[in-house]
């Protein structure tokens, strides 16, 4: 005798597949949104490894561009979700340094990098509007959901802007929180430091942008935004039926 097939044993098909995978975006997404403080408290760091629409660490490498080598910085690397991606990209002879302030998260990456088999990573505890590093010190630099949570913005740029050398990259990832830096704030904070935006990719709710020191060109006068990567910059659903 056969009996009905368990709905729980049924194939989801491509079609429920997309919508599983919706559902775990929309959920990430409310849960950085419900838990979110500035900083982001290590009590809550099971959350940092939930994967946000639009700021993949494959896009994010897109935009930085990793080279063996080079020294790079992160500041804010909650617990390595993007450290442990860029640090073997930089081979044996690169140095990806870590800059937080809480040593929580400091000792949790490291903790992955032990495991991972990566002793190019140097983690220091520090405030990220005052760097302890030597000007024009590295090839690039990046921030994902980080910048935001700085109480200074623009003392942090200009820090960065001077740690960079000066064909340098620095690469913001924002993310629609209570704390996120718009796509228009970042370029006149960004002007305002030394460093005018080049590319930016994905929507205005969850973008990656790519910025270099400016030059001369660049100096004064309006902010310059850079281009948009058209094919990135989809509109993000919160939820279904959610806002864009």
């Amino acid at each position: 005798m056969r009996h009905p097939s368990s709905p729980l044993r049924a194939p989801l098909g491509k079609t429920g597949i997309w919508a599983l995978a919706g559902a775990s975006a929309a959920a990430a997404a409310t849960a950085w949104w419900v838990t979110d403080s500035a900083p982001y408290p290590y009590a809550q760091h099971r959350l940092l490894d939930l994967p946000l629409p639009f700021l993949s660490s494959q896009r994010l490498v897109d935009q930085l561009q990793p080279k063996p080598s080079e020294r790079i910085l992160e500041i804010g690397p909650g617990t390595g979700l993007q450290t442990l991606d860029v640090a073997p990209r930089l081979g044996t002879d690169g140095r990806l340094d870590i800059v937080d302030i809480q040593q929580e998260m400091l000792d949790h990456v490291m903790r992955r990098a032990t495991g991972a088999g990566l002793d190019t990573i140097v983690p220091t505890l520090a405030d990220a509007r005052e760097l302890p590093f030597d000007d024009a010190t590295f090839d690039a630099a990046y921030l994902v959901t980080a910048l935001g949570e700085i109480p200074d913005v623009p003392a942090a740029l200009r820090e960065l802007r001077r740690v960079l050398k000066p064909a340098g990259r620095l690469v913001v990832g924002e993310f629609f929180d209570r704390h996120q830096i718009r796509p228009a704030a970042l370029a006149r904070h960004a002007n305002a430091a030394g460093l005018h935006v080049i590319r930016q990719s994905g929507p205005a709710l969850a973008y990656f942008a790519l910025l270099h020191p400016c030059t001369s060109s660049h100096a004064g006068g309006r902010p310059h935004t850079g281009t948009t990567d058209e094919s990135a910059a989809a509109p993000l659903l919160i939820g279904a039926g959610g806002p864009a």
